[in-house]
C-alpha cells in the first residue's frame, strides 16, 4: 500500500465508521480491489483511532462529566455504600459502569479469538453473509420497534446486550455501530439514544484494540526489517508508519464532520437506507467473489492462518 492509497483508506474509514455499514468490511473489500490484498487488521485498527479521537472531541463534555462522576463515586463522593458507588444517585456514574459492562464482551472475545478475528473471520463470504443478515435485522427492528427508551432508562441488562452487539462487530461486515444500533432499536431505544450509546461504548474498545495492534505492528515491522518472513507476512500491506499516521489524521478530521451529519440524519430519517445499502453491497461483493474478481481469503492471511 502506498502513501496515497493509505490516505484513501483513511477517508473510507471516516465515511463508514459511524454508519451502520461496517468500516472494516469496506476497508477489506476496497483494499482487495485497490491493492490486491487485505490491508490487514493492524492497519484497520490503528486508523480507527482517528475516528475515535473525533468521537472524543465531539462528546468531550459528556466524557469529562461521566469520568468525573465515576471516579468520584469510587472515592465515596456520592455515598459510602455499594449502591451509591454503583451510581444509584447519579446517572453519569451509572453510565460509566454501563460503558464498562458493555466493553467486557468485546474485550473477552477479542482476547480469546484474536487469531480467528485476524484470519478466518476475514473471509469475504462471511462478510457477505453478515452484511446481508444485519442489514435485514436493522431494517426490521428499526421499522417495527417503538422509540420509547432513552439513555436514562438504560439498565445493566441493556448495557450487556449493547455490548453483545458491539462484540459481534469483531466479524468484518457486522459493523460496530450497526451491531449496537440494531440491538438498541430491538430493545426500543430511540434512534438518537442508540447512536449515542454506540459512540460512547466504542471508545474504550476501539482504543484498546488500536493500541494493542500498534504495539504488535511495531514488533512485526521491526522483525520484518530484520528479515523475519513470518513478521513480514503478519503486517501484510502495512504502508509504514508515516502513511498510517497520515491516514489516521484524515480519518479524524473527516470523521468529525461525518458525526455531525449522521446525528442530524438519524434525528429525521430511519435506518432503512443503510439497511438497503448493506444488502446491496452484499450482493455486489458476492458477485465479485463468484466471478473471481475478489478472492474470499487473502493469500497472506491464509498463510498466517
Amino acid at each position: 500500500m502506498n502513501f496515497f492509497q493509505a490516505l484513501f483508506m483513511g477517508l473510507v474509514q471516516a465515511l463508514t465508521e459511524y454508519l451502520p455499514v461496517s468500516s472494516s468490511a469496506h476497508i477489506r473489500i476496497i483494499g482487495d480491489l485497490m491493492i490486491g490484498k487485505d490491508p490487514g487488521a493492524a492497519f484497520t485498527a490503528i486508523i480507527q483511532l482517528g475516528t475515535e479521537l473525533a468521537v472524543i472531541l465531539y462528546y468531550r463534555r459528556d466524557i469529562i462529566r461521566i469520568l468525573g462522576a465515576w471516579f468520584g463515586s469510587l472515592f465515596g463522593k456520592e455515598g459510602k455504600d455499594l449502591k451509591s458507588r454503583l451510581g444509584a444517585h447519579n446517572p453519569d456514574t451509572q453510565m460509566g459502569w454501563f460503558i464498562i459492562i458493555g466493553t467486557m464482551p468485546i474485550l473477552i472475545a477479542g482476547l480469546l479469538f484474536k487469531d480467528a478475528i485476524e484470519t478466518t473471520l476475514r473471509n469475504l463470504w462471511i462478510t457477505v453473509t453478515v452484511l446481508a443478515v444485519f442489514g435485514v435485522l436493522l431494517w426490521v427492528f428499526d421499522a417495527r420497534s417503538k422509540q420509547v427508551k432513552t439513555m436514562k432508562q438504560m439498565t445493566w441488562k441493556d448495557a450487556l446486550l449493547f455490548g453483545v452487539g458491539q462484540m459481534l462487530a469483531l466479524i468484518p461486515g457486522v459493523s460496530r455501530s450497526g451491531g449496537t444500533i440494531t440491538f438498541g432499536r430491538a430493545m426500543g431505544y430511540t434512534r438518537e439514544a442508540a447512536v449515542r450509546v454506540s459512540f460512547l461504548m466504542a471508545i474504550p474498545a476501539v482504543f484498546g484494540a488500536g493500541i494493542l495492534e500498534a504495539v504488535s505492528a511495531i514488533k512485526d515491522v521491526s522483525a520484518c526489517s530484520a528479515g523475519d518472513a513470518a513478521s513480514c507476512t503478519a503486517i501484510g500491506a502495512f504502508p509504514g508508519w508515516g502513511a498510517t499516521l497520515a491516514a489516521t489524521v484524515v480519518a479524524f478530521f473527516v470523521g468529525y464532520v461525518v458525526i455531525i451529519g449522521f446525528l442530524k440524519f438519524v434525528s429525521t430519517f430511519s435506518y432503512k437506507a443503510f439497511a438497503v445499502y448493506r444488502i446491496g453491497l452484499a450482493v455486489v461483493v458476492a458477485l465479485l467473489l463468484i466471478t473471481g474478481v475478489l478472492p474470499a481469503i487473502d493469500p497472506s492471511v491464509a498463510a498466517a492462518a
